[in-house]
């Protein structure tokens, strides 16, 4: 009996080194492409890490920058705000230039869109303003959908400008701006003699938003388009 348990622990023993054996001739025959392997997972690793400490970082720079155009914004320099003053303040459409794929950069279009629309220029108010990626934010991002969507209005699309302007709407959900945006898109829709689209929005108004001061005279609109 003790023998053959001996033999059958020399056996797996002899097993063992079998496997040994092959598992050494293995790495023996693929050293290099399992060590490049290696290598490019720790590059891959290295490389997000990075990545995102420069995109961090460039985000910091571009939103220091960013600063004097919002300032020169708000004084409805809008000119000024896009391209800068010369000096020390670089403008919006250089910030969306020099830090494309941060999210400083990304407010820039928004704004840079707004200045246009100001500047009555319609067409690169549109192109700035459809590159801008909408935020989880109930200011800039639904006030940025709304003027493409009065751009599209003004272009003669007010199909795709009532649209756009109900999406803006949807997203501000509040009851400083929705009610406004709904309006617009509902005056727009009986412009289009499409009276149904434009009743729904106005009683959504009345029901969701009754604390608007729009809200106090819709019941006029509601009875227009009623008939």
């Amino acid at each position: 009996m003790a023998k053959k348990q001996k033999t059958k622990v020399s056996d797996q023993a002899i097993g063992l080194d079998i496997q040994l054996n092959k598992s050494e001739a293995f790495l023996e025959k693929n050293w290099k492409v399992i060590l490049a392997a290696i290598v490019a997972v720790i590059v891959v690793v290295a490389g997000i890490f990075i990545y995102r400490n420069h995109k961090a970082a460039m985000n910091a720079e571009a939103s220091t920058a960013m600063a004097k155009s919002e300032a020169a914004f708000g004084m409805e320099q809008y000119e000024q705000a896009l391209n800068g003053n010369g000096a020390d303040e670089v403008g919006f459409l250089k910030i969306i230039d020099e830090y494309s794929g941060t999210k400083a950069a990304n407010l820039a279009k928004a704004y840079a869109g707004l200045c246009y629309v100001n500047l009555d220029n319609t067409d690169e108010a549109i192109k700035m303003l459809e590159s801008f990626d909408p935020q989880d934010d109930q200011f800039i991002s639904p006030s940025a959908i709304a003027a493409l969507g009065n751009c599209y209005a003004t272009k003669g699309d007010s199909k795709k400008g009532a649209e756009t302007l109900v999406k803006a709407a949807k997203r501000a959900n509040n009851d400083a701006v929705s009610p406004i945006f709904m309006m617009q898109a509902a005056q727009l829709y009986e412009s289009l003699d499409q009276n149904d689209k434009a009743l729904e929005l106005y009683k959504q108004i009345k029901d969701n938003y009754s604390r608007s001061s729009l809200a106090n005279d819709i019941d006029k609109y509601i009875e227009r388009v009623s008939k």
